[in-house]
């Protein structure tokens, strides 16, 4: 089998999973049981299809196969009598048993969006509904998660395994949610589309810089909300932030997968489609008067992509965005960014003097962003051996190599220098 078709079918299975697993858990109405159905169906699908082909509807064939591991299951515990009540919280009543796939499914309803929803469950945390959703619909690890929420992988692993508990015992169905609860719900689903495009966009962990598959599904669910919800602003702004960002993925790596900072990027390969759509949809947001933080990071980057070239990019409106920015959320990646623009304005001495007050708080303790934002401020105010320091450390802190091979190239290009 050539890799093509190896490629083909690892990207047909992640396009698929939250989407089979959104139409499982529809079914059955349990998470814990959809999830492993789905997860036994995704490696059948794995197994089976390089030898026999995929088939001529892998969606249908995935939902299928993880409905009849249900069943099985459901079958088996009847037969041997034993924890009768799983049979009745498994399977609603008119659903027992029955094998054949509704209407819904047959004509390719996309659940994923819906799952999103879903996973936002009255019996979680915001931080909880995020970490589960994350899971089932991104399909990022626990590290990956762990990552995004700046905690150890065992804490999140915890957090995950009692949000799913939290659901079973709650009482309260695991459905499809009222127009009232989904209103409830759009600041968490909200954050996990934010949480998935940046993992596509700077993988965290692994060989390559970006992970398409996800960057892509969180645009594509994104739309899907901002066609069903058209007035939200922060449903705008974070399509709009997607857009402005993604369109400059073609010119963050060189010919070799390496990394190429902002200011080094040629601006000719960035997506003049994407920023033009994303500029039109933050501009049509903000002319409404209401400003959220998504429509506020939308306007930070529509300033970078607006500037032909790096030196004509207007830092003290990027400044005073990140200003705004600081008191809509708190977040230490946010402050990181402000520290950055503080530098581009007022030099770099002055955004060094934010990082400390950073790194006293505590919350990027271990981060590797933190070492080379800090690395880089080094190195402009001219400290060139305490900014070595930092490039290798920010190094061996990272999990993603290309990543880790541009800062270990930054250290050895200032250690030439010195020498």
């Amino acid at each position: 089998m050539t890799e093509s078709r190896d490629i083909r079918i690892e990207r047909l299975l992640r396009e698929h999973a939250p989407r089979v697993l959104g139409a499982v858990i529809r079914r059955f109405r349990d998470f814990g049981a959809s999830e492993d159905a789905a997860q036994e169906a995704l490696l059948a699908a794995a197994l089976q299809w390089p030898r026999e082909g995929v088939p001529d509807d892998p969606r249908a064939w995935l939902i299928q196969v993880a409905s009849r591991r249900i069943t099985d299951h459901v079958r088996a515990e009847t037969a041997r009598r034993h924890r009768e009540a799983l049979v009745v919280s498994l399977v609603p009543p008119e659903l027992q048993l029955v094998m054949s796939l509704d209407g819904d499914e047959l004509a390719g309803r996309d659940d994923a969006l819906v799952l999103l929803f879903m996973c936002c469950h009255p019996a979680l945390s915001t931080a909880s509904a995020i970490a589960l959703t994350l899971r089932a619909v991104g399909g990022l690890t626990t590290a990956e998660i762990a990552k995004a929420f700046l905690v150890p992988e065992a804490t999140m692993a915890q957090r995950i395994s009692r949000a799913k508990q939290s659901i079973k015992s709650s009482g309260v169905p695991f459905q499809k949610p009222t127009p009232e609860e989904r209103a409830q719900r759009l600041g968490a689903v909200l954050h996990v589309l934010y949480l998935i495009f940046n993992e596509g966009y700077t993988a965290t962990s692994g060989p390559e810089l970006h992970r398409t598959d996800l960057s892509g599904e969180a645009i594509r669910l994104t739309r899907m909300l901002h066609t069903l919800l058209p007035e939200d602003g922060e449903v705008a702004g974070l399509l709009a932030l997607m857009l402005l960002t993604d369109a400059r993925r073609a010119a963050r790596t060189g010919p070799a997968g390496e990394l190429i900072p902002l200011d080094a990027q040629d601006r000719s390969l960035w997506d003049a489609g994407m920023i033009a759509e994303g500029i039109a949809l933050i501009s049509a947001t903000l002319s409404r008067g209401s400003v959220g933080m998504y429509q506020v990071q939308a306007a930070i980057a529509a300033v970078h992509d607006e500037a032909s070239r790096a030196e004509d990019t207007d830092w003290p409106q990027v400044l005073a965005l990140y200003e705004v920015l600081m008191g809509l959320m708190d977040n230490p990646m946010v402050a990181l960014n402000h520290a950055i623009a503080t530098a581009m304005v007022h030099g770099p001495r002055a955004g060094l003097s934010l990082l400390e007050g950073l790194a006293r708080e505590g919350r990027l303790e271990g981060n590797h962003r933190l070492d080379a934002v800090r690395a880089h401020l080094l190195e402009r105010a001219g400290k060139t051996g305490a900014a070595v320091v930092h490039y290798r450390k920010a190094a061996e802190r990272t999990t993603s190599l290309p990543e880790r091979d541009y800062l270990l190239t930054q250290a050895a290009r200032l250690s030439d220098d010195m020498a």
